[in-house]
């Protein structure tokens, strides 16, 4: 897809498709509806009746362009009684690229954005045009899809909103590329495909990414990695991908982001119910959303470090497999009691977590698909957020808001640690079913030291059954968004 700044006046533009942000609070009263009803004979102001149309947020009308004007669809989108900040902006370009995705051209008249809006706009056309269609053939192939789009502006583009375009395209490719990775089956997406993919990726932005094999998984010490792999056939992989900012020194921020990589989890020895286990190719979405972090940050050349680190393998049943009972060493050295192999995300984050902590970061900030307690906390389109600093948490939160991702910040009770003593080991790795996300994250606490730490527990809107909001049917790419723009803030902060 191809976007491009414009001020071309919107009745003239030839295109399928032309999206008019109406933001006046009657729409036949908005100056760009009039002049586009003017040039159509009163065929707008006429929908606009016959509809009842109220431009409320997100709302839309489609008119056909009948000759009257050079598009062949006219598309109004309200804007609401919303400031036409950044979240909102980035919505209207997700309708307006879902409502373009079978079709090859569109246009956008955008209000007078500021260049954090425009860059949202861009980025919400991108992502809501998303379509995977890796898969399908024959007649079930797109005969169409959206190759060319014109964000239309109020003057000659200068390099403040060309800056921002740029901004916005590398940010919804990022996102598209942990979304293409979520969605990818199984069978098709190994451990090893992983890391090929973090390492194509890396190379493709010019930074670097070093692959660990089992041998070398063996030889960095990670215990708690191979014990989750014991069952698979396949070998694990770990790896670490690297962007250092040009003119990097000892005061640049250091930003450690953690991602669970799990390519399918059938649950290992305590299996997963058949209905259940359906949609665990989503259990690497920590990982996806890793390596889309930090290859845009390295796209969008930030001026602060930023590291990916992600262990990864499937969680299978064969003649090997941990069991519960089973009693394992740690990275970190702490000994750890197996009580549900289903709950293998942590052990492999535990030895992640530790690698993380020895770079010495200023932040380490973990993804991970971890727990079903936390979806039934919070439903299906939110994640939890856990800190032990809370300036980190403060500034997450504000990212959050932003970037139109929703995240709730869950407690790290102490009064719940009691539940990970072990009789025979240093921890046990589960608790009750009771405040099962907390115990969760309390256990990934034990091996981050005295770093400052934010865990998003993301099982929830990393994969969706239905769209919403912003976010698609299946993978969403989700945490991308705040991440980078946590990311942004810092640099702001720092350049």
């Amino acid at each position: 897809m191809k976007i491009t700044l414009s001020a071309e006046a919107p009745q003239g533009i030839a295109t399928d498709l032309l999206v008019v942000a109406v933001s006046h609070k009657k729409a036949q009263l908005d100056p760009v509806v009039q002049k586009l009803d003017r040039a159509m004979g009163g065929a707008l102001a006429n929908a606009i009746k016959s509809e009842s149309f109220e431009p409320k947020r997100g709302k839309t009308l489609s008119v056909e362009g009948r000759g009257r004007v050079k598009a062949k669809h006219v598309l109004l989108v309200g804007t609401g009684d919303a400031k036409l900040g950044t979240a909102t902006a980035r919505l209207l370009g997700v309708k307006a690229g879902r409502a373009g995705m079978s079709r090859t051209s569109l246009a956008f008249v955008a209000p007078s954005f500021d260049a954090p809006a425009l860059a949202a706009l861009s980025e919400g056309i991108m992502t809501g045009a998303y379509r995977y269609t890796r898969y399908l053939t024959g007649s079930r192939v797109p005969k169409k899809q959206l190759a060319k789009v014109q964000i239309v502006i109020a003057s000659k583009p200068d390099e403040a909103s060309k800056a921002a375009l740029h901004e916005g395209t590398v940010i919804a490719s990022a996102v598209n590329f942990a979304r293409d990775l979520v969605n990818c089956p199984p069978n098709d997406l190994s451990a090893t495909v992983l890391a090929n993919h973090a390492a194509e990726r890396s190379r493709a932005v010019g930074i670097t990414c070093k692959v660990w094999d089992k041998k070398g998984i063996e030889k960095l010490n990670m215990p708690l990695l191979l014990a989750v792999n014991r069952g698979s056939k396949e070998e694990p992989r770990f790896f670490h991908i690297t962007y250092k900012p040009k003119n990097a020194n000892a005061n640049t921020p250091k930003v450690v982001f953690v991602g669970k990589g799990l390519t399918f989890d059938s649950g290992g020895l305590c299996l997963k119910p058949s209905g259940s286990m359906l949609e665990m190719k989503m259990d690497m979405a920590g990982a996806a959303t890793t390596i889309a972090i930090v290859t845009a940050a390295a796209e969008l050349g930030l001026p602060i470090e930023v590291h990916g680190i992600v262990a990864s393998t499937d969680n299978m049943t064969g003649g090997d497999a941990y069991r519960p009972g089973d009693v394992f060493p740690s990275r970190d050295g702490k000994t750890v009691e197996i009580i549900n192999t289903d709950a293998e995300g942590r052990l492999v984050l535990a030895d992640a977590l530790t690698y993380a902590r020895e770079l010495e970061p200023t932040y380490i900030i973990d993804h991970a698909t971890l727990t079903g307690a936390c979806t039934v906390a919070l439903g299906a389109y939110r994640a939890g957020l856990f800190s032990n600093d809370d300036d980190l948490a403060a500034r997450y939160k504000r990212a959050a808001e932003a970037s139109g991702e929703n995240f709730w910040q869950l407690p790290l009770d102490e009064d719940l640690k009691d539940e990970l003593k072990s009789s025979i080991a240093d921890l046990k790795h589960t608790g009750s079913r009771l405040g099962g996300a907390i115990t969760a994250a309390l256990f990934l606490q034990e091996f981050v030291g005295n770093c400052k730490w934010a865990h998003l527990d993301i099982a929830a809107p990393a994969y969706l059954e239905k769209p919403l909001g912003i976010m698609p049917k299946g993978g969403t790419g989700f945490g991308v968004l705040t991440a980078l723009a946590l990311l942004r803030e810092l640099g702001a902060g720092h350049a």
